[in-house]
């Protein structure tokens, strides 16, 4: 009798993604995994790792860097890519807006949108054909109708209405010249799932996902980090509190929600009883109900 295998949620999940990350190795010859620290990334290497080891990665690491990011994303995601012996190329949006390539609007402090020339510059740049990224369906409404694979044109742009289907699992990666791919492993993921897989294969994560104390200032119905960037208003009041991130964007965007998680334990039974997703907590979402759709159509990750 042939011997009967079952796979539990999380070793279906772990399976279809590393099924993807392969596919994504045989079917181009520029891949580049986009890695910025957060925990999605995070998961995204540690499949890589499954997928490729003992090897080298067959692709290198690439970040956008806003210059607004989190120090302690930065200095994690430096580290992690060290460690791992893996190449990153970051590029800065700084030096695009010295360069030319990204031209803030006036008055305009918030740097999500710049992030898209210098992304198309960078996959211009090293010729990358395709793009892995730590998206997820259950985040956002514009990410729920992404693909596996999902393509862009040779502008950078993605049009939701026109996608390839995706049949038995089988993936469409044709491109014509300048085209480019954007492929999500973790689609089919949860916040939860992420959370339960790093407790799972023990994984680091910045220290900003735990609770620490930090000041904080109300705006837009949600605790922000005081910071330089964005000066204090003369009504507001600073308040130092125990506080810790969901999702992690800019400094400037980035929610903090009260808390006690001291441990990925305490992180997974929070979740669990959360009643606002975690993308409930980003400024940058929350400035237009169609934002994330328009950046994602104009080639952002």
């Amino acid at each position: 009798m042939p011997t009967s295998y079952h796979l539990d949620h999380l070793q279906h999940l772990e399976t279809e993604a590393i099924h993807i990350m392969r596919e994504v190795a045989g079917e181009f010859e520029r891949p580049a995994l986009l890695f910025s620290g957060g925990k999605d990334s995070i998961c995204l290497l540690r499949l890589a790792e499954k997928a490729f080891r003992p090897s080298e990665l067959p692709m290198p690491l690439l970040n956008i860097d806003t210059g607004h990011h989190f120090p302690e994303l930065n200095e994690f995601r430096d580290r992690r890519a060290k460690h791992l012996g893996a190449k990153l190329i970051v590029r800065k949006v700084e030096d695009a807006i010295a360069n030319g390539t990204a031209t803030p609007a006036p008055g305009e402090v918030s740097r999500n949108r710049l992030q898209i020339p210098v992304l198309l510059a960078a996959i211009e740049e090293y010729r990358f054909d395709a793009c892995i990224g730590g998206a997820r369906r259950d985040e956002e409404k514009a990410r729920a109708k992404e693909r596996f694979f999902s393509f862009r044109d040779s502008f950078g742009q993605w049009d939701p209405k026109n996608q390839r289907p995706e049949v038995w699992n089988l993936y469409n990666g044709r491109l014509n010249p300048g085209d480019n791919m954007r492929v999500f492993p973790l689609s089919n993921w949860t916040e939860m799932d992420v959370w339960e897989y790093i407790r799972q294969e023990e994984l680091e994560v910045p220290s900003i996902y735990f609770s620490h104390r930090r000041p904080c200032v109300r705006r837009g119905g949600q605790w922000l980090p005081v910071n330089p960037i964005l000066p204090l208003k003369p009504t507001e009041t600073v308040r130092d509190l125990v506080v810790r991130v969901r999702t992690i964007g800019d400094i400037i965007s980035t929610g903090l929600v009260e808390s006690p998680a001291a441990t990925v334990d305490d992180i997974i039974t929070e979740i669990a009883a959360a009643h606002v997703t975690e993308r409930g907590s980003r400024a940058d979402d929350k400035a237009s109900e169609a934002a994330m759709e328009d950046r994602k159509k104009a080639g952002y990750f």
